[in-house]
């Protein structure tokens, strides 16, 4: 039975948190021209394409068992559908498979860290050793691996110190980040400023981000989520409209930027701009069929209810399993 993935008020994010399924993760996934037939799971995994992708990727171990890079894909298609204990296992036998690959440890460490948020407290604490341990074999074994150094700090920042967390961890990481991507070294100092609760910081940290990354809309998603998080709801759309025109380093800033809105009930039709520019181009961390049920949620909230249902037709047709899409449809054709 597939799980279901639920798609969080981005705002949240602005806090520092175990998950990082959008704001953390930048991608090896690149985007897809409308034109280009998909055949490989990267592709299909890019372009939301789950039923398939995991079809496809299932097969390819049957023939080839050894295939290290086929199971670290498919733990990350289980990622996007909230099959931990599935992706646990296709991610351990990467690693087993091929040992000396840091990217296959970061994922490792996130389908952990990402089921260690939704358990219990026990099975969460036997969970806390495989993602520090995960994420710093990661950085270990490539220390130029910006993104793993992003979530081992951000680890060391929620994680208590009894489990090997620990503010001046976090900020070693972060200071170790600034060497090799200035922008992620700034959005690491905002998060632990933001821990603080010193917003102003956090805030200097964030704009220091944007300089670092030549205003590239990841960091000008982050401090619209942060001024949504402090109430500024005025600088938030501001910010989200600069996002909008900003070099688009990461893709999923017009999902998040869409889903923001969203949530704080703000500019559905920027929202429904955004989404409709990222699904004619999207990446494997925002996944498509999420984009389609929240697009057919802005379009129902603006009563249009024969588009919203071919909104969440479009996610179903991609992931059939979605359970929130397959709700919304029930709902909207009532």
């Amino acid at each position: 039975m597939m799980g279901t993935l639920q798609f969080a008020d981005p705002a949240a994010k602005c806090r520092p948190r175990f998950r990082r399924l959008l704001l953390s993760i930048f991608l090896a996934a690149t985007a897809i021209p409308l034109a280009h037939a998909l055949t490989s799971p990267q592709e299909l995994l890019a372009a939301g394409q789950l039923d398939e992708a995991i079809r496809n990727l299932e097969q390819q171990i049957s023939r080839a068992p050894t295939d290290a890079e086929a199971y670290n894909l498919l733990c990350r298609a289980y990622f996007m559908i909230n099959e931990w204990d599935h992706g646990i296992s296709a991610c351990e036998r990467a690693t087993q498979l091929d040992p000396h690959k840091s990217l296959y440890y970061l994922w490792l460490g996130r389908i952990a860290g990402e089921k260690a948020d939704h358990v219990g407290f026990v099975s969460a604490a036997v969970l806390v050793g495989k993602v520090r341990t995960s994420f710093e074999r990661a950085v270990e074994l490539d220390p130029t691996n910006w993104q793993a150094r992003a979530d081992l700090a951000e680890f060391y920042l929620e994680a208590p110190a009894i489990v090997g967390g620990g503010k001046d961890k976090a900020r070693q990481q972060a200071d170790a980040l600034l060497a090799v991507n200035p922008a992620a070294g700034h959005l690491a100092l905002a998060r632990i400023a933001a821990r603080e609760k010193d917003n102003a910081k956090a805030e200097r940290e964030y704009r220091a981000a944007i300089s670092a990354s030549n205003s590239g809309a990841r960091a000008w998603l982050d401090l619209a989520i942060c001024f949504r998080h402090t109430r500024r709801l005025e600088d938030m759309e501001q910010a989200l409209r600069t996002m909008e025109s900003s070099p688009l380093d990461y893709p999923e800033s017009l999902m998040d930027g869409a889903s923001l809105l969203l949530h704080s009930g703000q500019d559905f039709p920027s929202a429904i701009r955004l989404l409709r520019r990222y699904l004619a181009s999207p990446v494997e961390e925002g996944p498509a069929f999420v984009a389609h049920d929240m697009l057919g949620q802005l379009l129902e909230k603006q009563g249009d209810r024969q588009g919203a249902a071919g909104e969440y037709r479009a996610a179903l047709a991609l992931f059939h399993a979605y359970a929130p899409a397959q709700e919304d449809l029930k709902k909207v054709e009532r």
